[in-house]
């Protein structure tokens, strides 16, 4: 679960245990009086569990607070809003997912972003993606639509190359040898990012094995301007908008691209992750 959303869940139990306080009332008296078990008290104090708006309200009236509903509800409307559970996104299937994407994409002129071991969706091929969305299927045992979300995948790949839009990638070389594929599919996903480097609206950058950080690389990560990012977990994805946490990805992108290479390095590394790998050429 992503840091940020914990403490944030934390302080809201924090919250909630400084109201029951102050009505002067232990964890078992506020359970008995809302007929919840103990433990669920213990749990929402200790940022343990998520408490939905109706236990928020049931909190609040049960300490006499009724005046602190908004509040709490503020709270974790502030947590829904930021952390996107991967079961819930894909409920329906990858294709709302993907349209989501479309419409983010549309929205934005700048979009930066790092990946650590699979090729951005925006520059997939249908083939490569049909394997990276299978495999999302079977992990997540979400609803089985891959053809739709490929073909959505794909028409998403048109904002590339509009005009006055700008894309700028860093690819930790890891990406390159990614076996998510079979061999043949993989050649020509690694020909396609060949093809990219040249685009004039797209950067791509790769971070050699070998190159010095200043920072580790971290999760994967996109930045939308100046407005949003969102960082994939395993279990989620988080939306920040605040201006704080976006300075802070900013930074990483800006530490990270210091060590990456461009052009005909990129296509050195390119050309010997496929040596590597026995991919014709």
């Amino acid at each position: 679960m992503s840091t940020d959303f914990q403490t944030a869940r934390v302080a809201l139990g924090a919250r909630l245990r400084e109201l029951r306080a102050e009505a002067g009332l232990n964890g078992k008296e506020l359970a008995e009086m809302l007929g919840w078990q103990p433990s669920k008290v213990s749990r929402l104090e200790n940022g343990k569990q998520t408490p939905s708006q109706e236990d928020l309200c049931s909190w609040a009236a049960a300490v006499g607070r009724d005046d602190a509903a908004t509040e709490l509800r503020g709270r974790l409307h502030g947590l829904e809003s930021q952390y996107r559970s991967w079961r819930r996104q894909l409920a329906h299937g990858h294709r709302p997912r993907q349209e989501l994407a479309i419409a983010e994409d549309h929205k934005t002129r700048l979009t930066r972003g790092v990946e650590t071991s699979l090729v951005p969706g925006l520059f997939q091929t249908a083939d490569y993606a049909r394997h990276v969305l299978l495999a999302n299927v079977e992990f997540r045992q979400s609803p089985r639509d891959t053809e739709e979300a490929v073909r959505a995948r794909i028409r998403r790949q048109e904002v590339l190359y509009e005009a006055g839009r700008s894309f700028r990638f860093l690819l930790w070389e890891s990406v390159l040898y990614a076996r998510v594929c079979p061999p043949v599919v993989l050649a020509a996903q690694l020909d396609r990012l060949v093809g990219l480097i040249g685009l004039d609206t797209i950067e791509l950058g790769i971070i050699p094995f070998s190159a010095p950080l200043r920072r580790t690389l971290p999760h994967g990560f996109w930045i939308y301007d100046d407005r949003l990012v969102i960082v994939e977990t395993i279990n989620a994805e988080l939306w920040l908008d605040d201006a704080d946490s976006i300075a802070l990805y900013v930074r990483a992108w800006d530490w990270l691209a210091e060590s990456a290479v461009h052009g005909h390095q990129a296509h050195r590394l390119i050309a010997r992750s496929r040596a590597a790998l026995g991919l014709e050429q």
